[in-house]
């Protein structure tokens, strides 16, 4: 029986190298027969208008080999929904949750019920009257009783001055006889006011009984939203279980153990999808690959055609189990190292050192790579005191670092770089040219919890990021320019020139933003602060090793 969601490439593949080992999906160049795929994908997609989606998905296409030994490719998108019918086989979901007939639909339309009902309590014209009834009253009960407090406090005033005229004016036993009816008076208005006290919290308490009736029921009816809810999602993840190459099968719950409790839309993702019909169905899976088609979202960096990783958040612990027995490819930037480069001093005294931390170095040792900034430093500094570095710079980004020898020094380094009276200026070419000269770009950061070490625009809870800019030179495909960051955030001056709101050319080399040249295109190369001890404003400037015509 042929297998219809088995796809023959439409060109010739016969001069094709098939792949060695598997794609490593989070950090990988794309096998030749994996851009073929894609392109043949794109192409339906385009015929299709599929591109002109109200918002653009991540498409999949995984190379495989039947029992017959013909190569060909699967492919699938992120996500379950499609807008309009889709336009070519794409695999089945683990677990179809847009299946009519299923629980899923089942419960959804029980928690609609159910919202409904909370909608209509709270919208019940006699409890928005009767709401608005125990806010006034609150309201006047509080003035009431405030007025009332004040006068009190007029009044005892008003009794002891009296008092004290009294005692020269009367004799003892007359201000006996006043002292006692001023007392009176104080009892009195003490009762008056328990009394009206009493009165309008009886009066409230009323309008709250009645109120009540209503939250009880609203709250009830989300107790069993909740619950619902709940079990609805545990009988979903029950339904995603992961195979591997070596037959074994895993529970979502199981995989995500360790890690909490799994993300919404877990195992939904494009990877996933392929990695599972290709085991259920015994294709031999060869080669991955990952693409953006469509409007791209307002806060991700994504370019339509552009190959992206799997997502670390919600695929990163299904794969690690789907992928065991296959030999994958290693991780690329566990290949990128800096070990046969040196780092370069360009001062030194008993207080700090400034150095140029070559690219591909890390300013501090990673799980898998031990070599960085801070390992060299503690070698060549074994006497230092303190942490050291006083900043970092990215990987695969060159340039200008302070290292700090003792405590004193960090901690007085750190406090310039939280009030920002570090100047530093790096050097970078994008991979575009540009229209204007120079400007400042203003977008608010976090990180892309599902993507990381991504960050991305998030003008909600994002933090504020601001660089200035100007062109240096350009041709007609790239531009040089430097970069003044304002603020210092993770990736800023990686995503201020790659987003659309930015300057829209990526940093060359920009594997996360971009596309992959020999190295990244940026450099720090300007720094200026105040020495620790001396307190004399020092400045250092190492020119960028990249070329530019």
């Amino acid at each position: 029986m042929q297998d219809t969601y088995f796809i023959k490439f439409k060109s010739d593949i016969s001069n094709f190298t098939l792949p060695e080992r598997f794609t490593f999906p989070f950090s990988y160049e794309p096998h030749p027969l994996t851009e073929l795929a894609a392109k043949e994908l794109q192409e339906i997609l385009k015929s299709a208008k599929i591109r002109n989606e109200i918002s653009g998905k991540m498409y999949g296409v995984l190379i495989v080999q039947n029992q017959q030994q013909e190569l060909g490719f699967i492919c699938s998108f992120s996500g379950q929904d499609y807008e309009g019918k889709p336009p070519v086989n794409f695999v089945p979901p683990i677990y179809d949750r847009l299946d009519i007939k299923g629980f899923y639909k089942k419960g959804e339309k029980e928690l609609d019920y159910i919202n409904q009902k909370i909608e209509s309590l709270e919208q019940n014209p006699n409890f928005k009257q009767l709401m608005e009834e125990l806010k006034e009253q609150s309201k006047k009960s509080n003035l009431s009783l405030k007025t009332e407090q004040e006068r009190k406090q007029k009044s005892k005033a008003i009794r002891k001055q009296k008092r004290e005229e009294s005692m020269v004016e009367l004799s003892p036993n007359a201000f006996d006889k006043l002292d006692e009816k001023l007392r009176k008076e104080s009892r009195n208005e003490d009762y008056d006011y328990k009394k009206l006290n009493k009165a309008w919290k009886k009066k409230i308490a009323s309008i709250q009984s009645k109120v009540a009736v209503y939250e009880s029921k609203i709250q009830n009816l989300k107790k069993e939203r909740k619950q619902k809810s709940i079990q609805l999602q545990k009988q979903i993840f029950d339904q995603y279980h992961f195979l591997n190459a070596n037959g074994k099968r895993k529970g979502l719950e199981e995989i995500f153990e360790e890690l909490g409790y799994p993300p919404s839309g877990a195992g939904d993702c494009a990877l996933p999808k392929l990695l599972q019909y290709a085991y259920a169905n015994h294709l031999q899976p060869l080669a991955m690959g990952e693409f953006w088609w469509g409007k791209a979202p307002k806060s991700e960096l994504r370019k339509e055609g552009r190959f992206y990783p799997a997502c670390s958040g919600k695929c990163k612990p299904i794969l690690g189990h789907m992928l065991k027995g296959l030999r994958l490819e290693v991780d690329p930037l566990l290949q990128y190292t800096a070990e046969d480069k040196v780092i370069e001093t360009l001062y030194e005294d008993d207080q700090i050192a400034v150095i140029i931390k070559p690219a591909g170095l890390l300013s501090i040792p990673s799980k898998e790579i031990k070599d960085s900034v801070l390992t060299r430093m503690q070698k060549q500094y074994p006497n230092a005191t303190g942490p050291l570095l006083a900043h970092r710079l990215d990987k695969l980004t060159s340039g200008i670092m302070l290292i700090s020898k003792d405590l004193e020094s960090h901690k007085y380094l750190q406090q310039q770089f939280m009030n920002k009276t570090i100047q530093k200026r790096y050097c970078a070419v994008l991979d575009r040219k540009l229209k204007a000269t120079e400007g400042e770009v203003n977008l608010p950061l976090a990180v892309d919890e599902d993507n990381r070490p991504m960050q991305k625009v998030d003008y909600d809870s994002g933090r504020k990021a601001l660089t200035k800019w100007k062109l240096i030179h350009q041709n007609e495909a790239q531009s040089m320019v430097t970069f003044i960051p304002v603020t210092g955030r993770t990736h800023q001056l990686r995503v201020h020139a790659a987003h659309p709101q930015g300057l829209d050319a990526p940093i060359v080399g920009d594997t996360l933003y971009g596309n992959k040249s020999e190295r990244l295109m940026l450099h720090a190369e300007y720094i200026q602060f105040k020495h620790p001890k001396s307190k004399e404003v020092l400045s250092f400037e190492s020119k960028a090793t990249f070329l530019f015509e």
